[in-house]
């Protein structure tokens, strides 16, 4: 049995589970560790059972609970290898210097260094045994110091330590036991971020969602699925009266933000083969959407292509998970 429940959507943490044969994956981990679990038996989902959890891109609400939920189940992380790096980097952010800090710095460095010379000059001169112990005991300490800063962390204390790391890369399907995927570029204003075709036992699931838009790589890839998750984040004029700052809503509506509910709808009506079984919603967004309106612009979308077997529209919400759909 093929099963594919969707834990969380929005900006607060995005989660699906997905079940084929015996593999079960997680796809994204926004969710704390424990929200994910507490969600998963609530959709009759064992999370012992997790056989691996894969990455759409590094964005905080597809992360939030990665590392945590990792560790505790051990199981391998699946990225591509520029999200991985992204996501790193959040986690560990370097330190900022200004150039008056670096030139205190080197400074102190000089005379750490002018200093442990002169210990080294007064040693010779005087050749007592005691002293050349002590100088040498010195420098040894300092080394052994010096060596323990340079150091990786250990596990406790490195935030992005995870039990197994695999890459993957657009374009190039995988398999995780019974479930195979193929990622395919999405453009979204992350490191490198990806959608996918996921198939177990026969079963065509799409998943797309955090894309600006749908160039034609991501039209020719959601074709004869019997399951389609699709953006539909934000209502134009809502977002466009609402409370988000200009620079957040330029964001929003460009190129690599998301598909607003008139882009979803224009996908469904044009670009859509009409032969998937379950159209699920995805990514609402809480401030600048209401489920009503998504609906409504998917449902008029879809009224040319009725069927009694096709193109059951539902919505996933942020709060609950979505009730199980099972092939």
């Amino acid at each position: 049995m093929v099963r594919f429940t969707v834990l969380a959507s929005g900006s607060k943490g995005n989660s699906t589970v997905i079940t084929g044969g015996r593999t079960r994956i997680l796809l994204d981990a926004g969710l704390s560790c424990r929200e994910l679990f507490r969600r998963m038996k609530l959709a009759g989902e064992d999370p012992g059972t997790l056989d691996a959890i894969v990455i759409t891109h590094e964005h905080q609400d597809h992360v939030n609970g990665l590392a945590v939920t990792a560790r505790k189940l051990g199981v391998p992380v699946y990225f591509t290898e520029a999200t991985h790096r992204a996501w790193m980097r959040w986690l560990t952010p370097r330190r900022q210097m200004t150039y008056a800090q670096w030139l205190e710095a080197a400074a102190a460095a000089r005379k750490q260094a002018a200093e442990r010379q002169s210990g080294a000059d007064v040693a010779a001169e005087a050749e007592e045994p005691e002293v050349l112990a002590a100088v040498e005991a010195e420098e040894a300490t300092a080394a052994a110091s010096e060596a323990s800063l340079q150091q990786p962390p250990s596990r406790k204390e490195d935030p992005a330590w995870l039990p197994a790391t695999e890459y993957f890369q657009a374009g190039n399907p995988f398999e995780i036991g019974d479930i195979s995927l193929n990622p395919f570029t999405i453009p979204h204003d992350a490191a490198d971020p990806v959608g996918f075709v996921i198939r177990a036992e026969g079963v065509r699931m799409g998943f797309a969602t955090d894309l600006g838009y749908i160039p034609p790589n991501v039209k020719a890839q959601l074709k004869g699925l019997a399951l389609l998750l699709l953006e539909s984040n934000h209502d134009l004029e809502m977002l466009r009266d609402g409370p988000y700052p200009w620079s957040v809503k330029q964001r929003v509506l460009s190129r690599v933000g998301h598909l607003s509910n008139e882009a979803a709808a224009g996908f469904l009506e044009s670009a859509y083969d009409g032969q998937a079984t379950y159209i699920i919603l995805a990514h609402l967004s809480q401030s600048n959407n209401l489920p009503e309106l998504a609906r409504l612009a998917a449902e008029r979308a879809l009224s040319g292509k009725a069927s009694l077997l096709a193109n059951r529209l539902l919505l996933a919400g942020q709060d609950e998970p979505l009730s199980s759909v099972c092939f």
